[in-house]
């Protein structure tokens, strides 16, 4: 992988919301205003959806006091806190422009019929979890031994909060049978 991909994927979200043209959406959108910083809903129709990658960005407008606000957001950004699905649209388009030029009820999508508002997440990357690498082959002999090494040398855990039932440790010893190594010739 390049430079410039692997600097992208570490910018990626690992979950993004499933965006589709005509939705209803409720996009909590970080704003800083000198030091402060507060989360401010913008809430309005997804009129179009475009671009790939890091670059994807969705259109949300709304009529705010008769006036029509556009308000394009990247969906990777980390200014975009969460995207709220309220209705699910009807559209046959790609794009909704046409709403721009109406106003009232006639600026909205009409509303599926029987369909479910859930807010679907779409996973972009999977958290990788690291692995423990082994250091050296030891005979089981030793295994054994660090182990109970190990045992001693633990501190003692805090008891957890809710009372569980106590399951019982065995423990478990694998017994190898070491036998010496005939050289083939």
């Amino acid at each position: 992988m390049d430079i410039i991909k692997a600097i992208e994927h570490e910018q990626l979200k690992n979950k993004i919301p499933e965006l589709k043209v005509g939705n209803t959406v409720k996009v909590h959108a970080r704003i800083k205003e000198g030091n402060k910083e507060r989360i401010q809903v913008f809430e309005g129709i997804i009129i179009k959806v475009q671009g790939g990658g890091i670059n994807q960005t969705f259109t949300v407008r709304k009529n705010s006091y008769g006036v029509g606000v556009e308000k394009t957001f990247l969906v990777h950004s980390p200014l975009v806190e969460k995207v709220e699905l309220v209705r699910v649209g009807k559209a046959r388009r790609a794009k909704l422009f046409y709403l721009r030029d109406r106003v009232g009820k006639a600026a909205k999508t009409k509303e599926q019929i029987g369909a479910r508002i859930e807010d679907k997440e779409i996973v972009v990357k999977e958290d990788l979890v690291e692995e423990p690498v082994a250091e050296e082959v030891a005979t089981p002999v030793e295994e054994v031994a660090v182990a109970k090494e190990a045992k001693v040398e633990e501190a003692p855990e805090e008891a957890p909060a809710i009372e569980t039932e106590k399951v019982e440790e065995q423990e478990v010893v694998d017994t190898v049978k070491e036998e010496p190594v005939k050289d083939v010739k």
